[in-house]
């Protein structure tokens, strides 16, 4: 795979991707509106291995999730700001890109079978859910992390 890149509106801080990633994540809950100023937070996820900082040193804001009770971590330029991934706590494994910090933020796809949008229950309404593509009023696993059962739409739905 050719290596993308992405980066914070200043340019202080760049990081790289080796890999496409794992899946995609369309997240609606409260902090993702709040931390993009946006509806959702498009998040494409990537297991450690493949993401490395190449330029600056994030600052990194601790938050406590009140859905899984585990933290997140926040990672953004410490000049102006510019969101570029997340931590998390509950999956270690793996870090979730803020998918519009990408110098092109359309390269990897966004299929039914590669992406779930979750936290349906905070969705701004007039939010369009395409059909296909596993849905989830909160997460996709409680506390303990038992899977939930998923909504799929037979067709686009306006929240």
């Amino acid at each position: 795979m050719k290596v993308r890149e992405g980066g914070c509106l200043c340019g202080s801080c760049r990081y790289q991707v080796t890999a496409p990633p794992l899946r995609v994540t369309t997240c609606h809950c409260r902090f993702c509106q709040r931390t993009t100023g946006s509806s959702y937070m498009v998040e494409p996820i990537f297991t450690h291995a493949s993401f490395r900082m190449n330029k600056g040193t994030p600052k990194i804001w601790a938050h406590l999730s009140k859905g899984s009770g585990k933290h997140l971590w926040l990672h953004f330029c410490p000049e102006c700001g510019g969101r570029l991934y997340l931590g998390f706590e509950r999956f270690d494994q793996i870090v979730g890109v803020f998918a519009g910090s990408f110098d092109d933020p359309g390269w990897f796809d966004i299929t039914p079978e590669n992406s779930k949008h979750i936290f349906l229950g905070n969705a701004v309404r007039g939010s369009i859910i395409p059909p296909g593509i596993e849905t989830y009023a909160e997460h996709v696993t409680d506390r303990q992390g038992n899977l939930r059962p998923a909504t799929v739409f037979d067709a686009a739905q306006q929240l």
